[in-house]
């Protein structure tokens, strides 16, 4: 357990008190492998937070419980205080902002590991949304879900995710795009998604510099401004255009039906996905597809990828997702 506030030495030396009654310096010492110095200042600095108390000879802990508690609620009340702080830090930088000329709000940023990197950090800035148009060049290809993105799901931030049909191509079904939605994200799929695009909460948005490049090499952090709402009004438009991607229902399917493949077969059916793209996802080779398509569509009595798609729908094979209004973020 990490302990805030204490050194790694601190740590160590609590934990052991913890284990123990009332225990001297020199025991701790000859125990934990550390020396004299280093017990008798975990000692102080314990004591000092009111976590141990001890007359120099012998220590004890102090019911963790309450003293724990009373640390966490100190830090808590700290952790209030800078958001508070930086909240006003913000405002003060948006207001400074309506009156600074147009090229300061925006940053160009060069070569595809700062670009990286600086897409991480402002996605780490989230409280309540990301919003997101996926479409190659990549600057870093992933396969599997950004580590950024499992973190703020897990803390209540929503994804929305547009991703573009060549894009579908080359992300991994079941590492990156499955445990994405899995963990809550929301995904659509478009033909021809027109540019790359993440948006912060209604803060900051990120595109390529260039229209088409085909590398990504350069991009602009555009900060709140009239070109930040008109990317969120694009972003909205497509999304309320955008073919629903989902994870197959398992739980209104019996097991003896449809297999996790043919569900996944399906689930990119209805996303419009060509049937070599469907394939190579799968891992099954084009002749192997076709036969387990014509197989599903038999047993729907589809005679189209459409009606196909419909039927699936139309059983709970393939859920549909809730959309959002046009505009703004959800509420």
């Amino acid at each position: 357990m990490s302990i805030t506030r204490l050194s790694r030495t601190a740590q160590v030396v609590y934990e052991a008190l913890v284990d123990r009654t009332a225990t001297s310096a020199d025991d701790l010492r000859r125990t934990l492998g550390l020396s004299e110095h280093q017990v008798r200042r975990a000692l102080a600095l314990l004591a000092a937070r009111g976590l141990i108390t001890g007359d120099g000879r012998r220590y004890l802990v102090n019911p963790p419980d309450v003293a724990l508690n009373v640390l966490l609620l100190e830090t808590e009340t700290e952790l209030s205080r800078a958001r508070l702080h930086a909240l006003r830090l913000a405002e003060r930088h948006r207001r400074s902002a309506d009156g600074q000329p147009p090229l300061d709000l925006v940053e160009v940023v060069h070569g595809s590991a700062q670009i990286t990197q600086r897409a991480e950090q402002i996605m780490r800035t989230a409280r309540h949304e990301v919003c997101f148009i996926d479409k190659p060049p990549y600057a870093k290809l992933q396969n599997a879900l950004s580590p950024v993105e499992a973190d703020l799901l897990t803390q209540g931030v929503r994804f929305r995710g547009l991703y573009d049909r060549d894009a579908l191509e080359l992300h991994n079904l079941l590492t990156d795009l499955e445990a994405g939605i899995a963990l809550g994200e929301q995904a659509r799929v478009l033909a021809d998604a027109p540019t790359k695009l993440i948006l912060i909460d209604d803060r900051l948005a990120m595109i390529p510099l260039r229209s088409a490049p085909p590398a990504l090499e350069s991009a602009v952090i555009v900060h709140p401004s009239a070109l930040l709402q008109a990317l969120e009004a694009l972003f909205h438009a497509l999304w309320h255009s955008a073919i629903p991607l989902v994870l197959p229902d398992r739980t209104v399917i019996r097991e003896d039906e449809l297999s996790d493949t043919d569900l996944r077969l399906l689930a990119l059916l209805t996303a419009g996905m060509t049937d070599r793209s469907i394939a190579r996802q799968l891992g099954l080779s084009y002749r192997t597809f076709q036969r387990r398509l014509h197989e599903l569509m038999a047993r729907m009595g589809a005679h189209t990828r459409f009606q196909a798609g419909l039927q699936a729908a139309a059983r709970g094979w393939v859920p549909l997702q809730r959309t959002h209004p046009l505009t703004g973020p959800p509420t």
